[in-house]
């Protein structure tokens, strides 16, 4: 059988790539927010990781590689950008993933096995959620749900930082309602735009749940290759490693973390 190495982002080693089940072989992509058209460097992050999908197929076949890939279809900047727009954020949305497609089409990539839209995965983005509290990982303030930095020991070890570093990242809004400057939005409380009934009140999901929700529901707790951009190393990616392993005890979520390097 063809063999290739792959680079660990986590434990920066660079080995030859084995699959949990060489019959189940299985990649998490994170996707684009539908708030407008893709740049070259979205662009080269489909094609990177189409190559990727093409060359796992070609070694475990067809029938035996599950490549999911998210589109972020509710978020501030497409409520943001629909207002500006004067339409609805569902049809900004909407014809933003349209272009993506076609964008995707010109770029001769193929259509990943699993392409979950976060506007029709709500239900397992709060059962996830739901997860998290009851294992003692989050709390909730005023119907917003944060995640504790400080029950995870392992945070900032895929991105190398120090909680006490990260106070720049603070997404605008949340400041309020942490009780530690590093903790991040699990669901989010607001009037604005699209939400949805939840046990915390009505709101919608923040930005990185909808990853590991959707990981877990299309791929498992435990998958092969994790992939995006460089820049979805921190805070994304760090934040979708600890709310899954804090989720799913015991899960290791990755295998393997495959950053794309611009």
């Amino acid at each position: 059988m063809v063999t290739f190495n792959i680079y660990d982002t986590i434990s920066k080693i660079n080995n030859e790539f084995k699959p949990l089940d060489e019959k189940n072989v299985t990649m998490y992509v994170c996707g684009p927010t539908v708030y407008g058209r893709v740049h070259i460097g979205n662009g080269r992050s489909v094609v990177v990781f189409d190559v990727l999908f093409r060359v796992l197929r070609f070694i475990y076949g067809e029938r035996c590689v599950k490549y999911a890939r998210n589109i972020t279809d509710v978020d501030d900047k497409i409520i943001d950008a629909a207002i500006k727009r004067n339409i609805s954020e569902q049809e900004l949305a909407t014809e933003m993933t349209e272009y993506f497609h076609q964008d995707c089409d010109y770029l001769n990539c193929l259509k990943p096995t699993f392409e979950p839209m976060v506007t029709k995965e709500i239900p397992d983005i709060v059962s996830i959620i739901q997860r998290i509290i009851d294992n003692g990982h989050a709390y909730i303030n005023e119907g917003n749900v944060m995640f504790s930095v400080d029950s995870f020991k392992e945070y900032g070890k895929l991105s190398n930082r120090k909680i006490e570093t990260n106070k720049q990242n603070i997404r605008i809004g949340e400041k309020e309602y942490k009780l530690n400057q590093d903790d991040f939005l699990l669901w989010k409380k607001t009037d604005k735009g699209v939400s949805w009934d939840s046990p915390w009140g009505r709101g919608r999901p923040g930005w990185h749940i909808e990853c590991s929700a959707m990981s877990n529901k299309y791929l498992g707790e435990n998958f092969d290759i994790h992939g995006g951009g460089v820049d979805l190393k921190f805070p994304h990616h760090e934040n979708e490693i600890a709310q899954s392993k804090c989720a799913f005890k015991g899960s290791q979520f990755a295998n393997i973390g495959c950053i794309m390097v611009f």
